[in-house]
């Protein structure tokens, strides 16, 4: 399992970017695994991003975007405190 970003871990923007990128999964249909895998992440890498515990990159970031085909505005939008 992943280390937590030690500086970041659970800050709320974090946390609304992980319940964005939660939210907009289900509304897909699509499982946590399925959405790792297309978006070359980890399996528990992703889990703890959802959780806000990870402060992803800008590149995962787009890849998660670009699997749940949606724009980086759009899942920016989604997390909007």
């Amino acid at each position: 399992m992943p280390i937590s970003s030690p500086r970041h871990a659970n800050d709320p923007v974090l946390t609304a970017l992980g319940g964005a990128i939660r939210r907009s999964r289900r509304e897909r249909g699509i499982s946590q695994e399925e959405l790792a895998h297309r978006s070359a992440i980890d399996r528990s890498y992703m889990s703890s991003i959802e959780r806000g515990g990870q402060n992803p990159g800008i590149i995962s970031i787009a890849r998660i975007a670009s699997a749940m085909e949606m724009t980086l505005t759009e899942l920016m939008a989604e997390a909007e405190l």
